[in-house]
């Protein structure tokens, strides 16, 4: 199983509602404040309304559908083969060396 992690390029609903949390709070403390001004509900009255929107934000961008869900590219990157076991034979000799004094070699 492939663990979903959050990819702000992907259109499904968990990775889209994510995005929301921000914009739905604002828009309720907006709606909240106006209602306070016009003395409908005072704004200590109405936090618990807040709350709500909150919880149903997080409640859909965790148990929402992963349809269509695009996983980050960085994980999309297909898996190395196994390396194959070494032997001896597999692996060449150094070529010979053309030079009589060889730096590395000492007489």
């Amino acid at each position: 199983m492939i663990p979903y992690i959050r990819n702000k390029n992907c259109a499904c609903v968990r990775c889209r509602a994510h995005g929301l949390m921000p914009a739905a709070v604002l828009i309720t403390l907006g709606v909240l404040a106006l209602l306070d001004s016009y003395r409908v509900i005072p704004m200590h009255n109405s936090i618990p309304v807040l709350l709500l929107v909150i919880g149903c934000v997080l409640l859909v961008s965790r148990s929402g559908s992963t349809e269509g869900h695009v996983q980050p590219g960085w994980m999309e990157t297909p898996a190395m083969p196994p390396p194959q076991p070494w032997t001896p034979n597999s692996v060449p000799p150094p070529p010979p060396s053309t030079e009589r004094n060889d730096s590395q070699v000492k007489p």
